[in-house]
Parts: structure tokens; sequence; C-alpha cells
């Protein structure tokens, strides 16, 4: 449970949510601009949201949920009900007259990685990023800080909240409950009475979607390639090389240097010029010793002594300084001198040495030609990915425009279902939007991104709903399943009969034997415990406990049609033990985490409930 407390925290629902890739955007914040003279979907006070902002909002939303079978309906609902909550949340800051620090942003923008190069701010970058998607500094910080506020504000509910002494007693009380059980399994046994054709047809009648042939679409769709258009950018000798030249830390090796170190340690009131004389002494000996045999011997670093005094691949920062200049200036298996540093005295030896090597621009041209044509293709490909999703939308009912505009082709895949498909199709985010609504109503699908360098708009080409199978075809499989499911029944019968009478007072022990099954007696279950199904556990600790000397009994449902009958007996409350002394620290943190996620929750929806919301049906797509 404490695992389970961790996930939790981890949850925490930031406001602050900077999801910058291709197309480059930000959740929450590109749908505070207008929706025209178009029917808003949903408003919030005097705020309102239209078609588009709600399309965006279930976009970056839904990336989260790629490859996983949930239903398009739900995740445009929980999308739209996200923007509705930020929005919620923006005004009450805003009305609060809560702000952002201007050094605070500044220090949030200069450390996103989007704005980086060579691992620092780049501002030429950060202007062609924001030129790009045609914002100034000015509004992009603005629109940084209202999220950064909301973000703080979250924090001050979450982060105030705190765990009683109580709480984590009670916590850790029922965390290491202990339960006493007898239990029978009820086997699915095959059953030899064959059903009529009668069954045969009302079982077809009514699972008919269970014998479908799957549906399948094909699709036509247009790409925009960061790889692309970087073949296409022309290059020159001269650029090549002073973009070689820029980037030559990329094409270089740095060099390699393994350090191994006898030390001989300032102890507490030792003397210096003592612990000199013996590192003196150790350097006279290593005339008949070898360096790592003396330092097994000698070296007061027991850590490194046993292993020769290695201490591994020699980095700059780590060391003192005068280590480090010393073993910087060592030669391949050169002995240092005596060498003092805050820990004592050491005699350092170099045992490997590679020199740093800077491959020429001969060799790698091949490689720079290709890194400089996607450089100079970026741009380019953040314009034209506007320029993609801005066509496709006006044109809705053709890829002819978005195809024209882009310099591309439009191709083709054949046939392919929800579940698998070739080609561009082998995608799970291409076969999440060829069955999307609005690309089965026939219109352009939303730009689909394909890692961050690729961009993809689809449409319909031929689709083929799923279709009903033939009764002759399936009904071997129609056979098995009724089979399958009379013996279920029949389990299920005898099971509730066996919970009827261990509620009437028998013992399990005499009724397993009456029907030939076997009884097992489980004490002391924990939550975690594997003496049991995980199924059988959960159900045991959701159980009631036993009143007034009576079991609980329960029946628990297997996923291969056994019915598991169970006597709850005894209940043994749980106490704090040694080894939960040592996470109290860390079940007060995260329980004190679960509440404050609870009472923000709790606050969103005293605001939202406070607050002029209303929700319209979704505008009708273009036709």
């Amino acid at each position: 449970m404490l695992t389970k407390i961790r996930e939790s925290s981890r949850a925490f629902s930031w406001l602050l949510v900077l999801v910058i890739g291709v197309p480059f955007s930000l959740w929450g914040i590109e749908n505070y601009l207008g929706g025209g003279s178009e029917k808003a979907v949903a408003s919030v006070n005097n705020k309102e949201f239209f078609q588009n902002d709600v399309n965006k909002a279930y976009q970056q939303y839904s990336q989260q949920f790629q490859g996983m079978n949930i239903d398009e309906t739900i995740l445009k609902k929980q999308a739209l009900d996200k923007l509705i909550k930020d929005e919620v949340l923006l005004q009450h800051v805003q009305k609060e007259n809560l702000v952002a620090t201007d050094k605070n942003t500044r220090e949030l923008i200069q450390g996103l990685d989007y704005f980086k190069k060579d691992g620092k701010f780049d501002k030429a970058q950060y202007q062609s990023l924001l030129s790009s998607q045609h914002l100034s500094s000015a509004e992009f910080v603005n629109r940084i800080k209202k999220s950064e506020v909301m973000e703080q504000y979250q924090r001050s509910v979450t982060e105030s909240s705190f765990a009683t002494q109580y709480d984590i007693e009670h916590f850790f009380k029922i965390q290491n409950q202990q339960r006493d059980i007898e239990y029978t399994t009820v086997a699915v046994t095959p059953t030899a009475n064959q059903p009529t054709e009668a069954e045969i047809k009302a079982y077809y009648l009514q699972h008919q979607n269970q014998y479908q042939s799957p549906e399948k679409i094909s699709i036509e769709f247009v790409t925009l390639s960061l790889d692309n258009l970087a073949k296409e950018v022309p290059v020159a000798e001269p650029q090549l090389k002073a973009f070689y030249e820029e980037q030559k830390q990329l094409y270089s090796s740095k060099e390699r240097r393994k350090v191994s170190h006898i030390l001989f340690a300032f102890t507490k009131g030792a003397d210096e010029k003592a612990v000199l004389k013996k590192a003196e002494a150790a350097q006279e000996a290593l005339k008949t010793k070898s360096f790592e045999a003396l330092a097994a011997e000698v070296s007061e670093d027991k850590a490194t002594a046993a292993k020769g005094g290695d201490l591994g691949l020699f980095e700059k920062g780590v060391m003192e300084k005068n280590f480090e200049e010393v073993a910087a200036k060592l030669q391949l298996n050169e002995v240092s001198k005596p060498v003092k540093s805050a820990y004592g005295y050491h005699l350092i030896k170099v045992t490997e040495l590679v020199p740093a090597v800077v491959k020429s621009f001969e060799t790698v041209k091949a490689e720079v030609t290709k890194a400089y044509q996607r450089k100079e293709a970026e741009a380019n490909f953040y314009a034209l990915n506007d320029k993609l999703a801005e066509v496709s939308y006006q044109n809705p009912d053709s890829l002819t425009a978005v195809a024209e505009s882009l310099g591309v082709q439009i191709e083709k895949t054949e046939l392919f279902t929800k579940d698998a498909g070739d080609g561009v199709a082998k995608e799970a985010a291409i076969r999440s939007a060829a069955f999307s609504e609005e690309v089965l109503k026939g219109n352009n699908s939303e730009p689909v991104e394909l890692g961050t360098d690729k961009v993809v708009v689809l449409r319909m080409k031929e689709h083929h709903p799923a279709a009903t199978r033939d009764l002759k075809e399936v009904q071997p499989m129609i056979v098995g399943a009724l089979l399958t499911e009379k013996a279920q029944k029949e389990a299920v019968k005898l099971a509730g009969e066996l919970k009827k009478q261990l509620l009437a007072g028998k013992k399990l022990a005499a009724l397993a034997a009456e029907h030939k099954l076997v009884a097992t007696t489980v004490a002391q279950l924990t939550r975690n415990g594997t003496q049991v199904p995980p199924q059988v556990n959960q159900a045991v600790f959701k159980a009631a406990k036993p009143v007034a000397g009576k079991p609980t009994v329960l029946t628990v449902a297997m996923p291969n049609g056994e019915q598991v009958v169970v006597s709850l007996n005894k209940v043994t409350e749980g106490v704090m033990s040694e080894s939960d002394k040592k996470q109290k620290q860390l079940a007060e943190k995260n329980l004190a985490k679960a509440v404050g996620d609870a009472l923000f929750e709790a606050v969103i929806n005293s605001l939202q409930a406070s607050a002029d919301v209303s929700v319209a049906l979704p505008a009708p797509a273009k036709q």
C-alpha cells in the first residue's frame, strides 16, 4: 500500500505542463486564444472555448493514452473537463491577484531543454521557435507566468496538508492486518449435455458482436518529414566546415585517464610531517614492490586498497585541485611524489591513458552534412507544420490542398484493423486517428505526430464496418461457449449452495469432503500474501469482519470460471513493526500528499460549482 500511496503522490496534477514538440505548443495555454464568430462549445464565466480549442485539448490529452484501448468518447470528455478545470483555476488565481516574479519565470524558461544549445540557454533558438509559432517573447512569458501561478497555487494547497500520528498508526494497523481463512475451490467440470439447435441459434443472435470480422479501413495520407526536408537543403564546403568547427566537440573524444592512489590519512591529532615521511617511505618501497601490492598493504583508503588503489576513470571536479593537477600531468604508469590533500598524502599513478582524439572533417563529412542539413531544415519544418495544420483544417474534405502546399505526394495504405497494419499503419497513433470519429465522418484527421520529426495528416479511403460471420462458420465455437457456460453455471450453483450451508452453521471442511472437494486453511494471511490467488486475497481483505463468533462467508469468481468459497474466521489487527518505523517518515509524507491531492480536488470542484460553467454539444464537423 505504501507503493500505491507513493504512486498517487507522483500523480501530482501539475498546472505548469510544457509540452514542447511538434507542433510546438503549450497545453492549457493555447486555449486562451479567441474563437471568432463560431458558436462556443463550452464557457467558464466570460471565457468561451470553441471547437478548435477542444480539438487541441483532446489532441494533447490523448497522447498519454496512445496504444491503449480506451473509448475515444471518454477521452474527449476527460480532455474537456481538464480544459474547464484549468480555466476555473486560472480565473481564481487572477481574481486573487496572484503573480509570478520575473526572476522565477526567467529561470524557468532558461532551464527548458528545448531552448538550450550545448547545454546552455540559446537566445537565438528561443526567438526562432517563438517566431515559428507567431508568438512574441512578451506573449510567451505572460502565458508562462499564468501557468506558473496556477502551479504555485496548487502546491500551496497540496503541500500544506499533514498526517497526524493517529493517521500513521491507523494506516499501519490496517496495512499489517492478518486474517485467518478456510477455502475450497469449485472447479468448472465439463458437461456432456450438448446444446440444442434452438440454444445455438439463440446464443448466436444474442452474441453476434463476438462473431464478427474486424472493422477495417484504408487511408490516404501526406507526411511532413524533417529528414525529407533536410535532403533538399543545399550544401557547400565552406558552410560545412564552419558548422564542423562549431560542433567539433561532437566529433571528438576526450582524454581518458585512469588513476590509482595510495593514501596516508590525516588522522585526529596526527603529525603531518610523520604522515609525509610514511608517504616518502612508501615511494622508496616502490623500487622493489609493485604499486598494486603496496596499495593493498599500506594504503589507508580501505575501499580502494583491495583493488590496488584503483580510483577508476579520472574526471575533473571530483578530487581536490592539487590532486587533479598532478594526476593530469602524469605520464602512463608514472608515480607522483607525495601529494597533499585535505585527506592526507597520496601517491598517484596513471594506469590507463588514452589521448583525446578529434576526428578530421574528411572522416566525418557525411555525418556533418546530415547534421547540417537537419539543422537548416528545422525552421522550415516548424513553419510547414503550422501550414499543414491550417490548410488541413480549412480543407477537411481533401488532402490535395495539403499535399500541394507542402510539395509532397499523397500516399495510400492497404486495409488494416484497429490492432494491426502495415507501413505507416504499424504506428498505433495512425491507427487510432484512422478510426477516430472525425475521420470516419469523411474529414481529415488532426496532425498526427510520429516522434519529433514527422507529422502525418490522413483521411479515409475505404471503410469496411465489422460484419457478422455466418452461423455455420462459427457454430463449433458457439457449441464450445455453450458447454463452458453451462459448466460455469453449475459451478456457481454449487458455490451458492455451499455458502448457504456455511451461513447455516456447517463447517467448510465437512462440506468440502461431502462434495469431494479440497478444503485449505490459511492462518495469518496478509494483504501481500501469496498463499492464495490475488483475486481471493483482495476479496478477503474487502470482506466485513466476523461478528459474534460467526464467520464471514464469501464466494470469489476466478477468471477461468472457477468459484472459490471462503470462510473468514478471524481478523487480527496489525501493529507497527520495526521495519515500519523506518518507513514512518515516508508514510507520513505520502499520506499527507494523498490528503493534499484530495483537498485540492475538492477546492477545484468547489470553485467550479460556484462558477458559471456551460457545455454545449460539440460543433458539427465541416463537411
